[in-house]
């Protein structure tokens, strides 16, 4: 598979994050998530379909394969944990560190997300938070 595009990769995070236990999402939760219309979220899902990321039938639900499932875990995973470094270890607000986490996981190494998540381990042992 070609690489995404950070905006690609952001439509995937955004199926992941919003299909939950059913599994699947409506084009319209995934536009008003990208803050987008639903036409150009529509041209997203067509392109993640082609890479084979996601099924999308027309005026149906939205549903993950089982490698849009494995990349989309691994771009959230990195979300969560740069976003818990920021919040927990730098003391950045929430909103600051949602945002900076979303621009950083697209170009963050595995190598330093893995050193962010074993820091956090040992600093959340460590910690009276």
């Amino acid at each position: 598979m070609d690489k995404l595009s950070f905006t690609m990769e952001n439509y995937l995070e955004a199926v992941y994050e919003l299909s939950g236990e059913s599994g699947s999402v409506r084009l319209t939760d995934v536009a008003a998530w990208m803050n987008v219309t639903k036409s150009t979220a529509n041209t997203a899902m067509s392109i993640l379909a082609q890479k084979g990321l996601i099924t999308n039938e027309k005026y149906q639900q939205i549903y993950l394969t089982d490698a849009g499932l494995e990349t989309a875990g691994i771009i959230s995973e990195k979300h969560h944990i740069i976003q818990r470094f920021f919040t927990d270890v730098l003391r950045i607000d929430d909103g600051t560190a949602d945002t900076d986490a979303c621009a950083i996981e697209h170009v963050i190494s595995g190598k330093s997300v893995t050193a962010m998540r074993d820091f956090l381990k040992d600093f959340s042992k460590n910690s009276k938070i």
